[in-house]
C-alpha cells in the first residue's frame, strides 16, 4: 500500500464527519454555486452556523469560496483531496 500522509487525509475526513457539513456540500454539488444565505435558508440553519460549516470545509480544501459584492458564493473546490472526492461522489 501506498505511504499516505494520514495529516492530510484527517483534515478532509473531520470536515465530512458531520450531518450538517454533509447536507451543506451535497446542496452545492446539486446546485453548482450557492450564496451563504440560501445554502443557510435551504438547511435551515442560522447564516452564522451556516458560515461556520462552510469555513471548516473551505480550510479542508473541499470547498472554495468566492466574495462578490457583499455575498460569499461557494463551490466545490478543483483541487480537493482524493480521499474527499471520493466521499462526496456518494452524495
Amino acid at each position: 500500500m501506498a505511504d499516505i500522509d494520514l495529516r492530510k487525509l484527517e483534515r478532509p475526513i473531520k470536515a465530512l464527519a458531520n450531518r450538517r457539513r454533509l447536507i451543506i456540500v451535497r446542496y452545492i454539488k446539486k446546485h453548482r454555486e450557492m450564496s451563504v444565505t440560501d445554502i443557510a435558508h435551504s438547511i435551515p440553519l442560522s447564516i452564522k452556523a451556516t458560515s461556520k460549516h462552510l469555513g471548516l470545509l473551505v480550510a479542508a480544501d473541499i470547498l472554495e469560496r468566492e466574495q462578490r459584492s457583499i455575498q460569499m458564493f461557494y463551490r466545490i473546490s478543483k483541487e480537493m483531496p482524493e480521499p474527499a472526492r471520493m466521499l462526496i461522489t456518494l452524495l
